[in-house]
């Protein structure tokens, strides 16, 4: 009995999780573009990242400086071009280092890559003068 208990525990858990999934992949945007990078915009494709990271990856809870407007919003809501009081993370390195050696996008491109997959990790290919 304790058994069956504990088969029913862990497919009601794993129908949770995958639901929770679905549903970031149905509530998520479709595409946008990230602008205000010199070198160009970055088209960010909701959709296809939904099911590869958690929401608040990338939509951390707020900080002390600023409280959220929504449960999630837009990065350059807070995070502008040039970093404004009370924020003290632009834009810029809210996605990656200087060097784009590092930071949430290239270390999860990068450990996409690892696994086999082919994520973009050079800046032309995210960054487009189209996109701008």
């Amino acid at each position: 009995m304790k058994n069956v208990i504990r088969i029913f525990v862990v497919v009601l858990g794993l129908m949770l999780i995958l639901s929770v999934v679905a549903y970031a992949a149905e509530t998520a945007p479709g595409t946008v573009i990230l602008k205000g990078a010199p070198m160009g915009g970055v088209k960010f494709d909701h959709k296809a990242h939904a099911g590869m990271a958690k929401c608040d990856t990338c939509h951390h809870a707020s900080k002390p400086e600023k409280a959220l407007k929504s449960d999630h919003e837009n990065c350059q809501d807070c995070h502008t071009a040039t970093a404004t009081a009370p924020m003290k993370t632009k834009a810029q390195a809210a996605f990656h280092n200087p060097t784009a050696t590092a930071g949430t996008c290239i270390d999860c491109h990068k450990a996409e890559n690892a696994k086999g997959k082919k994520a973009p990790t050079k800046c032309a290919e995210c960054h487009q003068k189209a996109n701008a």
